[in-house]
């Protein structure tokens, strides 16, 4: 799954990278959490433009926003599940991030995860327009995933799909690639490409939100076995 990420590019990058009409400046994020506003680029008739759209997919059938904040769709089922079929035929979109984090179930220890290159990358999410009953609108987003690649496993089942370049048209072209064609595009990004190291868990509360969050944490020093060490076979 993906639960945090990062967006470090300057915006102009942002914009030469990605392709879209519009010129935010956003400053930095190190912590990006769910139902916060979020960039997402999806296409119209005259070409890519940028949103900020909240991160929790709101579908435009419910009544309500959910109690639960669908912030990940799974690319194995985007083609059934009434959530997300809609997005996936008709409003697919790139999030940008420089990386993003992972906390391994086991021992709940976070880590951060970019490419080696350390450039910026597309992750292939699906987005909705909800109206309420008063009037009110709410574009929001989902983050598809799939299963992790052989760097991401040991540390999480799920990963982000994080689109090549060459297909980044393909899966906004909601007109000309039909859904189940735009739905091979979700793959595991080689673990090749991908770095991940441990970080600190200052990461864990959302109101921390600085540079600091990407430095390795510190090694931590070995401990002596317990026990008497003949008894152990060190001697």
């Amino acid at each position: 799954m993906c639960g945090r990420f990062v967006i470090t590019s300057p915006p102009e990058a942002m914009r030469e990278l990605f392709g879209y009409w519009e010129r935010p400046n956003f400053p930095p994020r190190y912590n990006i959490a769910p139902t916060q506003p979020v960039p997402v680029i999806h296409k119209k008739e005259d070409g890519r433009h940028f949103s900020l759209m909240r991160w929790g997919l709101i579908p435009s059938w419910m009544k309500e926003p959910p109690q639960s904040v669908l912030i990940n769709a799974r690319a194995e089922t985007v083609l059934e599940k009434p959530s997300f079929r809609g997005g996936i035929r008709h409003r697919r979109a790139l999030m940008p991030a420089d990386g993003f984090y992972e906390w391994d179930p086991r021992t709940k220890a976070p880590y951060f995860i970019r490419l080696k290159s350390r450039a910026p990358f597309a992750m292939a999410a699906l987005w909705d327009d909800w109206m309420g009953a008063d009037g009110s609108e709410i574009a929001s987003a989902a983050i598809v995933t799939v299963a992790a690649n052989e760097t991401l496993a040991p540390i999480h089942h799920r990963m982000p799909v994080i689109l090549p370049e060459a297909d980044w048209a393909a899966w906004l072209d909601v007109e000309g690639v039909k859904a189940e064609a735009a739905a091979r595009l979700l793959q595991p990004l080689p673990g090749a490409l991908m770095e991940a190291y441990r970080i600190s868990t200052r990461v864990n509360k959302v109101k921390e939100d600085d540079a600091m969050l990407l430095d390795p944490a510190p090694a931590e020093s070995p401990q002596p076995p317990k026990g008497d060490a003949a008894q152990l076979g060190l001697f």
